[in-house]
C-alpha cells in the first residue's frame, strides 16, 4: 500500500481551525437551511472580500452539486452549454448535466482553456431552431489540468459572451489555488466584473465540504433557492457550511491555504524540472502533471498514490500530483528523494 497520497486535495479532513470552530459552536441552536447567523455573517465577510455587496451568495455541499444546480437554473429546456472536453461537467459528473436534458458542446483544448474562436465555431454550427441553442459558457479556474486564466483571457471571453448573448459561468473548485498562484493576475473584484455566476471552492481548499455560489447577474438571482431545494442542495444543517466559510474568510485562511498548496506543488515541480522531466501543462497551480517513464511511474506507485492522467506514448505517461492544505514538506522531500534515486 502506498505510504503517502498526492491523488487530490481532499483526502484529509479539514483545517484544524475549521474543526475547532465547529466544535466551539456545536451546541448552539440555529435556524436551518442556511438561515442561520453564521451563514449570514459568512456572506457578509465574503462580500467584503469581493468588494461587492450586491451579489447573492448561496452555500452548497459540493462542486458537482454546484454545477448541476447553477446550470439547471440558467438553461431553458432547449438550451446547451459549451465547455472544453476536459471540463468536470464533461468528464467527472456522471452525465449530471445531460441527465437534465441539456447538451454539452465539448471542445478540444491543449491547455484546458476555452478561446473565443472555438466558441464562435459552435455558434456557427448550432444556429437555428432545429438545433439546441448554446446559452452558457462553462470554464474552470484553475482548470482540470492545472492551467490558469489570465485577466486578458477572461476579459476577452466576457466581452465575447456579452456580445453574443451568452452567460459566463466559472467553476471555482480550486479558485483558492488559482488566485494565490504567482502566475495569477486576476482578483476577486476582476472576476465579479467579468462573469455572470461563479463559485468559491471550499472542499478542495481546507473545508470539510462546501462551495459558495456567487450570483453576479441580477437577472439570474430570483428563485435560486427553489432550484437548490429541487436539486437537494438546501442543507437542513446549513450552519455547517456557513461556519466553515466564515472561518475560511474572516482572517484570510482561504488564501493562506491556497498559497501553501501552491508552494508545495512548486517545490515538487522545480525539482522535477531539475531532473530533466517535462510537463503536460506548465506547472502554475497546486495540480502538476509531470511526464515520466512508465517503469519509473511503476516504482513510484509502490510508495505513493497519484493519478496516471494520460498516456503520452508507448514509454511515457503524464501523472497528476496534487498538494493540499495538509501537504507537509517532509513528504514532498521524500517523494523527490525517491524520484531522484530511481532516476540515478
Amino acid at each position: 500500500m502506498a505510504q503517502y497520497s498526492f491523488r487530490d486535495d481532499y483526502s484529509e479532513g479539514a483545517h484544524p481551525k475549521i474543526i475547532e470552530k465547529l466544535l466551539q459552536t456545536n451546541l448552539l441552536q440555529e435556524e436551518g437551511y442556511g438561515n442561520d447567523t453564521f451563514s449570514d455573517k459568512a456572506k457578509k465577510v465574503i462580500k467584503s472580500k469581493l468588494e461587492n455587496n450586491h451579489v447573492d451568495i448561496h452555500f452548497v455541499t459540493g462542486g458537482t452539486q454546484a454545477n448541476l444546480t447553477v446550470l439547471s437554473s440558467l438553461l431553458k429546456p432547449y438550451e446547451s452549454v459549451i465547455a472544453v472536453e476536459t471540463a468536470h461537467i464533461a468528464l467527472n459528473e456522471t452525465g449530471a448535466i445531460e441527465a437534465t436534458g441539456h447538451k454539452i458542446h465539448s471542445i478540444k483544448s491543449y491547455d484546458g482553456k476555452l478561446q473565443c474562436k472555438e466558441i464562435q465555431e459552435v455558434l456557427c454550427d448550432f444556429n437555428n431552431e432545429h438545433h439546441v441553442k448554446p446559452r452558457v459558457v462553462f470554464i474552470s479556474n484553475s482548470t482540470e489540468i492545472g492551467s490558469l486564466y489570465s485577466k486578458k483571457e477572461l476579459t476577452d471571453l466576457s466581452a465575447f459572451c456579452k456580445n453574443n448573448n451568452l452567460l459566463l459561468y466559472m467553476d471555482g473548485a480550486r479558485l483558492g489555488s488559482a488566485l494565490t498562484s504567482k502566475h495569477n493576475d486576476l482578483s476577486f473584484s476582476d472576476i465579479i466584473k467579468l462573469v455572470d455566476v461563479f463559485y468559491i471552492g471550499g472542499t478542495k481548499n481546507g473545508a470539510l465540504l462546501g462551495e459558495a455560489v456567487v450570483i453576479v447577474n441580477d437577472n439570474l438571482k430570483e428563485n435560486f433557492r427553489f432550484y437548490m431545494k429541487q436539486r437537494g442542495a438546501l442543507l437542513p444543517k446549513g450552519r455547517l457550511l456557513g461556519i466553515q466559510f466564515l472561518e475560511l474568510f474572516k482572517d484570510d485562511l482561504f488564501f493562506e491555504i491556497g498559497r501553501h498548496e501552491n508552494e508545495m506543488a512548486t517545490k515538487l515541480a522545480n525539482e522535477i524540472i531539475n531532473l530533466g522531466f517535462k510537463f503536460l501543462t506548465e506547472p502554475v497551480s497546486n495540480q502538476i502533471f509531470p511526464i515520466l517513464h512508465n517503469n519509473l511511474i511503476e516504482k513510484l506507485s509502490e510508495k505513493y498514490s497519484f493519478h496516471i492522467w494520460k498516456k503520452i506514448n508507448e514509454n511515457e505517461s503524464a501523472i497528476r500530483l496534487v498538494c493540499s492544505w495538509a501537504t507537509k514538506v517532509e513528504f514532498v522531500d521524500k517523494f523527490l528523494n525517491d524520484l531522484s534515486n530511481f532516476v540515478n
